[in-house]
């Protein structure tokens, strides 16, 4: 829609109403304002939803692959075999053995359930990034040394260096019945994931003392696997489904973490779809400013319409006029979204001193910080959903306008 010299100068005067017409600029005002904020709240909330969920899923990935071929009872034997018809398979990137069984740990007095994961040296050095203290170098086979989340380390109050008791309940049995295992190791390093459940329950050991630990002799728990595409992971995997049957199962992180996933999923359809009514709202504050401003200018209207202005050009000039006002706040709010989402940890940080209420608590939000991915595609569809409603909106009082009959209003003038 290309405006001529005339149509643009009226529709920028209109942009900016007189000082007898102090309502219509205010409503006009608060039309950017609520489409603003509209657009920032939208991509504010999603870019979060995204970061959430895609920063759990790295983190979860990060430490147990993409999937999981487990052993019937937790105990995989002639384990060689399998993992190198994992490795086969098209798609698969990386595969390993690991061991992860629930045990019990105590330091000082203090007890905690655990879960010990016995990793492959290349897995463990692969946590390198995640050490806050310590070094994994040191946690080699047989030398009794082990790494454990941060969580933990606080619960119980171990520091590098301290000496922890593991115990397993399933020990040796003796004339006496069954003896609980108790053994000691040494914490060489602390590391945090990012993951509440993982940095509060994890200890990482060599897989051969995870062996040794559980009674295992050369057998392991399961396999970790990733694959080039995680969205496909069930298709890529169906192979390794068909031939594992009756010996393990194949459980990938789609099935492992089902239900948080498709919560996330109906809480990001959810929230677009509950913000989108601000944008709606927002809409209708364009109408009702463009109305009264059309209320307000009929006069000269009618005089245009005499000094040969055509409807299409006066159509043209509110819809100008009204899109403008939805384009301004548009970018406005894309403008404060991404400040916000710059800002977000400091902001969280001030709301929480100012309510001395924790916001972010990673022990119900799973992850230690608040996470941000936005998606280019999305917020091109935010403002496509802005600028088509302010469009939208524009359409009856610019008809409205042009349908004034200036015989009607000058006949009394």
């Amino acid at each position: 829609m290309i405006l001529s010299p005339f149509e643009w100068m009226i529709a920028k005067r209109y942009l900016l109403p007189g000082k007898g017409e102090a309502f219509i600029a205010l409503v006009a005002g608060i039309s950017v304002g609520v489409v603003m904020l509209s657009v920032a709240m939208l991509v504010v909330v999603m870019s979060v939803m995204n970061g959430f969920r895609a920063e759990l899923l790295d983190k979860i990935v990060g430490l147990n692959g993409h999937a999981i071929v487990q052993a019937y009872g937790g105990r995989l034997d002639n384990w060689e075999s399998v993992l190198e018809e994992v490795r086969e398979t098209p798609g698969v990137v990386d595969a390993s053995p690991l061991i992860e069984q629930p045990l019990l740990v105590t330091f000082n007095g203090r007890v905690e359930g655990i879960f010990v994961r016995g990793n492959t040296a290349e897995d463990i050095a692969g946590l390198a990034d995640k050490v806050l203290l310590g070094n994994l170098s040191e946690l080699r086979p047989e030398a009794g040394n082990v790494a454990i989340g941060s969580r933990l380390a606080q619960n119980i109050g171990a520091r590098v260096g301290d000496t922890i008791t593991i115990i397993n309940p399933q020990g040796r049995s003796t004339p006496f019945g069954t003896s609980m295992r108790q053994v000691g190791y040494n914490v060489s390093a602390i590391f945090e994931v990012g993951i509440f459940d993982y940095d509060e329950t994890f200890v990482i050991m060599p897989m051969s003392d995870a062996q040794t630990l559980l009674l295992m002799g050369d057998a392991v728990g399961m396999i970790e696997l990733t694959v080039d595409d995680p969205d496909q992971v069930g298709e890529i995997l169906a192979p390794v489904q068909e031939s594992v049957a009756g010996r393990a199962v194949v459980a990938d992180w789609k099935t492992m973490n089902a239900t948080l996933f498709e919560a996330l999923q109906v809480e990001r359809v959810a929230m677009f779809f509950a913000l989108s009514f601000m944008a709606l709202v927002a809409a209708f504050n364009i109408l009702s400013s463009l109305v009264m401003l059309v209320r307000a200018k009929t006069r000269d209207i009618a005089i245009m319409r005499t000094m040969g202005a055509t409807r299409r050009s006066l159509t043209k000039i509110f819809v100008t006029t009204g899109f403008t006002v939805g384009a301004i706040g548009t970018v406005a709010g894309l403008g404060l979204g991404f400040i916000v989402l710059y800002f977000r940890e400091s902001i969280v940080a001030f709301i929480a001193f100012a309510t001395g209420q924790e916001i972010w608590n990673p022990e119900v939000r799973f992850l230690s910080t608040l996470p941000s991915r936005t998606d280019p595609l999305e917020v091109a569809g935010i403002v496509a959903l802005a600028l088509i409603l302010s469009f939208l909106a524009t359409l009856y009082p610019a008809i409205k306008a042009a349908s004034t009959d200036p015989v009607e209003v000058l006949r009394y003038e």
